[in-house]
């Protein structure tokens, strides 16, 4: 029992630890690689801190491989070990070095970025056996290159901010997940568009020149009336960008995503309300013929200042704490798509019109009534 309860251990800790790399020594390397099957072989030494880096990503790429192991071989070789006379033989002078042999064992250097998705992309492109890694969301950013980039960056009907990076940058990796968050926050304004060019790509050389990119990232602004483009010097938080576009744009996006207070507000229909609510009937007949007046040249946002002046007119009890209270919980969800979840916000700032007014009076009579103790 002692004998049987030894080895189901020991076959768990072979489950646990086992790895989809394949260990290539003189022993079994020629009946591995040129087999039919191409491979790719890394050659390492245990002690060098590259290859140790290289170490996990390696393990995911052979996981991403492990459905298709009879068609691709991900393997690695310690070539200051068991497996020197196979750095030897081929060529191997630093460590890590990495090796694709074709299905008839005919050799290339690997010579492409060491990440997962560089390893992974070179793989599926020399054998045509695609991984089992999940793609990446889509940016939310809208990505530029020279051929796309007048179309947008130059179109008179939009504001722009546009983005000069390079892959390598370091600030440009910290910057992204900020500026990503400002693109899906702008994403329903069709006027005032965040964008991303990768000038470090050669064939985007040419706008990096024109717009004298010489630093990245370099951040610019074409505005509809300023095709130039002018250099972005504030603040790199998400506060500071969404202040900077709201300012250029005309908008009212608030700092993770949606409306601000202020989206909506008409300061003329706000003064009627402030009325409004707390005006006699006859009074509210008055502010209502007023409001409508006002319309015809307000816009799209009159409608809901009317709508709950209609709804109060008609004796609809408590219509603006009730509905008030209503959308605050359907913004609370955040279940709807974007755009509703604009209307419904733009909704609810509008009635908040109404009760600051009658909020502000409560608070006078309170302060009224404290002076008169």
């Amino acid at each position: 029992m002692k004998f049987s309860l030894s080895l189901f251990a020991a076959a768990l800790v072979a489950g646990v630890s086992a790895s989809n790399v394949i260990d290539l020594t003189p022993a079994n390397f020629d009946d591995v690689v040129g087999k039919g099957k191409p491979a790719l072989v890394e050659f390492f030494a245990p002690w060098c801190g590259h290859c140790k880096t290289l170490a996990p990503i390696y393990e995911q790429l052979a996981d991403a491989y492990a459905h298709a192991k009879d068609k691709v071989v991900i393997a690695k070789v310690d070539a200051d070990g068991e497996g020197r006379p196979l750095g030897q033989k081929y060529g191997v002078t630093g460590f890590p070095t990495l090796k694709w042999f074709d299905a008839d064992g005919k050799e290339e250097k690997y010579e492409a970025g060491r990440d997962l998705d560089s390893l992974a992309a070179f793989i599926t492109k020399k054998s045509g056996v695609k991984s089992s890694i999940k793609p990446p969301p889509a940016p939310e950013t809208l990505i530029l290159d020279v051929h796309s980039f007048d179309d947008v960056a130059l179109d008179s009907s939009k504001n722009v901010l546009v983005s000069f990076t390079a892959p390598w940058c370091g600030h440009c990796k910290n910057l992204k997940p900020i500026y990503e968050k400002v693109a899906s926050t702008f994403k329903p304004e069709s006027n005032c568009v965040v964008a991303n060019v990768d000038a470090n790509d050669e064939k985007n050389r040419p706008l990096a020149t024109k717009y004298d990119v010489s630093s990245f990232p370099t951040i610019k602004f074409f505005s509809t009336d300023n095709k130039e483009g002018e250099l972005y010097d504030g603040g790199r938080t998400e506060e500071d960008f969404i202040k900077f576009l709201n300012e250029k744009c005309g908008t009212h996006r608030a700092v993770g995503g949606g409306l601000s207070d202020e989206a909506g507000r008409v300061a003329e229909f706000d003064a009627l309300a402030k009325k409004f609510f707390v005006a006699s009937a006859d009074a509210r007949d008055s502010l209502y013929k007023e409001a409508l007046s006002l319309a015809s040249s307000a816009g799209a946002a009159s409608k809901h200042y009317l709508r709950v002046m209609e709804k109060v007119v008609n004796g609809t009890e408590g219509y603006v704490q009730k509905e008030a209270k209503r959308l605050a919980s359907i913004l609370k969800k955040r279940t709807l798509s974007p755009s509703k979840m604009d209307e419904i916000k733009i909704k609810a700032n509008i009635l908040r019109a109404f009760a600051e007014e009658k909020a502000e009076e409560a608070k006078e009579k309170i302060l009224r009534a404290e002076a008169e103790l």
